[in-house]
């Protein structure tokens, strides 16, 4: 991950923390984040749209409306403020190739809005609802619905008319997408035909806004890191759920091995307690596999809590304290955790909109 050096990459993160925004002096340029867009631009392109939207770094993810440009985080420019996100949220949101071009289709989506003035539109109103409602702070995603499109975490599209719209685009615009497949006999489809005719209809056509404005530009911000982070631990609350808390100490932390009867020894390897983070992370696909078939749950849904799974025992620095534990011992125990907890915790979960 190339990126240009700069003097407060030694700097312990106490000192780090009491740096400015504006004074970190990060841009897209030269970092991994311009193979990324230019690869939007690419996808863009394919499909005839004339419309590049300009991205600028700021201190989150988002897309201004009536600006068709896209705010993208400023630690995503640098590794080292990556593993200071990293450590102060315990999550890099786009520190992944794959996930950054999920948030930047998805950022697309609201530019695409923005330059077309789409949402002005009687069948985009009749198909995505008034995007005049007003945000809510935090919305009851409905888990089994299947009028919106699985896209980001945790049903992003049901928060608000101009996400599920916002979410839509992006899963249209994901090369081998297979959307109409992936949501046959879904209402759903027919937001997705629709934004396919949509984009049919404005290809090649000049954009009606074409501004360049830069909203809350990283270059603007005076506040420092440490403010930076206690203003988001705040807002976003960093709240997974505090019942995982018994059962996950329970779980990998109980120092008396048990023989599951049958079974043979799988021992972890190594002497030394493994992160019990690492192990879910690890295990990830299998866990939300045999879950969401013995639950019936959507493999997404199971997929939303082992994450908040994950984030728990990072920041409770969970260990698996015997290493010779048999994991297919603590899988089990980890799927029927799951089981129990996914389709209550979702029938009564609140979830908050971003900024």
């Amino acid at each position: 991950m190339a990126s240009r050096k700069h003097s407060w990459e030694k700097f312990s993160d106490d000192k780090l923390l009491d740096l400015r925004l504006c004074d970190l002096k990060v841009s897209i340029e030269g970092s991994w984040l311009e193979k990324c867009i230019d690869q939007l631009y690419d996808e863009l392109g394919q499909r005839e749209i004339r419309l590049k939207p300009h991205c600028w770094l700021s201190d989150e993810w988002f897309s201004p409306d009536g600006v068709p440009g896209i705010a993208i985080p400023f630690y995503l420019a640098h590794p080292r403020l990556m593993k200071l996100e990293d450590k102060q949220v315990f999550q890099v949101e786009g520190g992944e190739r794959r996930n950054c071009m999920q948030l930047l289709r998805h950022e697309t989506g609201h530019a695409i809005d923005s330059a077309f003035r789409l949402r002005r539109k009687k069948d985009w109103r009749k198909k995505f609802g008034s995007a005049s409602v007003e945000y809510p702070e935090n919305y009851k995603p409905k888990p089994r619905s299947k009028n919106h499109v699985l896209h980001l975490e945790w049903w992003y599209s049901q928060s608000h008319p101009t996400e599920d719209f916002a979410e839509t685009f992006a899963v249209w615009l994901q090369p081998g997408s297979r959307w109409r497949i992936k949501y046959r006999n879904w209402p759903a489809l027919k937001k997705l035909e629709y934004v396919d005719e949509l984009m049919k209809e404005i290809a090649g056509s000049k954009p009606a806004v074409s501004s360049k404005e830069k909203v809350q530009p990283l270059s603007q911000m005076k506040k420092t890191l440490r403010q930076h982070y206690n203003e988001k631990r705040d807002r976003y609350g960093i709240d997974v759920p505090a019942f995982f808390d018994r059962d996950l100490k329970r779980i990998f932390g109980y120092k008396q091995p048990r023989i599951v009867p049958g079974g043979s020894k799988k021992p972890l390897s190594g002497s030394k307690p493994r992160s019990a983070a690492a192990f879910l992370q690890r295990h990830r696909a299998q866990l939300r596999r045999t879950c969401a078939r013995g639950t019936g749950e959507h493999a997404y849904a199971v997929d939303q809590m082992i994450q908040d799974m994950i984030l728990r025992c990072r920041e409770m620095k969970l260990n698996i304290l015997r290493p010779e534990r048999d994991e297919e011992e603590i899988k089990l125990e980890v799927v029927i955790l799951l089981s129990v907890h996914t389709i209550g915790y979702l029938n009564k979960a609140y979830h908050r909109i971003p900024m």
